[in-house]
């Protein structure tokens, strides 16, 4: 009752009203909420405050910005029921919607610059291994959406893999410590209409977690760039709940040593036993390895389980 009556009190005064329904849209710094809703930085942060004191709506601090975005949860589903109170063909309501839709396309305008400059590098990677709807087969077929609740991508990038759970109706978070990335990521999220997953910075070393919440953990062609892919392990296992699931998708070894002069790969592939070491001094029980092999790249998928 109390998490109710706090809210109503929330949102009790228009601008507050108005911000929780844009969060409930998308993740959007101060200045971007300025832009939309046309008020003073400071009049904004004041609101959002109290949004964030009542427990609606959470802050993400990403370097020198801070994205403000529905904290997760039950809070969440409140928010969420509260806005679709909201009636459709309000003026004020539409207005803001049309100015977020002109932040989002600002912001696909970076993304896309952003893959231009760099599709070069991710295309002669992909040539190399098997076609990626395999690898994302596989995940869903390890991770079965119907038992995941909380879904972490670790080191995100462009954020794929929260759109390919998004479908299966799985809500959850990618973290990332490319700023770039980031950007593409929530663009990406956006065109695809996905508002249950977030993405936010943070270092796979050091998790902004401080308990396990997540019951399922993926790695996507991540750790071939760590300089310590056992800690990261270590890391992702701390976070994971009883039962939970980790998979790592990555290369087997191969001998393809441009990737680490052109690509800055630390690691050209991993073996079966080595990743199975570091799953069990994480304390995690290591599956079934599946491998798809391509030419000359063979991608390998390493599963572990979190002993109840």
């Amino acid at each position: 009752m109390h998490l109710l009556l706090d809210a109503l009190r929330a949102v009790a005064e228009p601008t507050r009203l108005r911000l929780l329904a844009l969060c409930a849209e998308a993740e959007l710094t101060v200045s971007e909420i300025c832009q939309i809703v046309g008020q003073s930085q400071p009049r904004v942060s004041r609101h959002l405050r109290q949004l964030c004191e009542s427990g609606l709506v959470e802050r993400l601090p990403e370097g020198s910005w801070v994205f403000h975005r529905l904290r997760h949860g039950e809070s969440a589903r409140l928010a969420r029921q509260i806005v679709d109170l909201i009636p459709v063909e309000d003026t004020v309501r539409r207005r803001d919607r049309e100015r977020l839709s002109e932040v989002r396309r600002t912001r696909a305008a970076a993304a896309a610059a952003y893959f231009r400059a760099n599709a070069a590098r991710w295309n002669e990677i992909r040539s190399l291994h098997v076609d990626e709807a395999e690898v994302e087969h596989e995940l869903l077929a390890l991770l079965p959406p119907q038992r995941v609740r909380h879904l972490l991508d670790v080191g995100t990038g462009s954020g794929r893999i929260l759109e390919l759970f998004a479908r299966a109706g799985v809500p959850g978070v990618g973290i990332d410590i490319s700023h770039e990335m980031l950007t593409v990521a929530r663009a990406g999220l956006a065109q695809a209409g996905v508002n249950d997953c977030y993405v936010r910075h943070g270092d796979m070393y050091r998790l902004p977690w401080s308990a396990a919440e997540f019951d399922a953990v993926t790695f996507h062609q991540v750790l071939h760039f760590a300089d310590e892919p056992a800690a990261a392990i270590g890391e992702a296992a701390r976070v994971m709940t009883p039962g939970a699931r980790l998979v790592v998708a990555d290369f087997a070894p191969h001998r393809v040593d441009r990737l680490r002069s052109e690509h800055a790969h630390r690691r050209l592939g991993f073996a079966d036993d080595e990743v199975a070491g570091w799953m069990r001094g994480a304390g995690l029980v290591p599956g079934p390895v599946r491998r798809l092999p391509g030419d000359p790249l063979t991608v390998a998928l390493w599963s572990a389980e979190r002993p109840a």
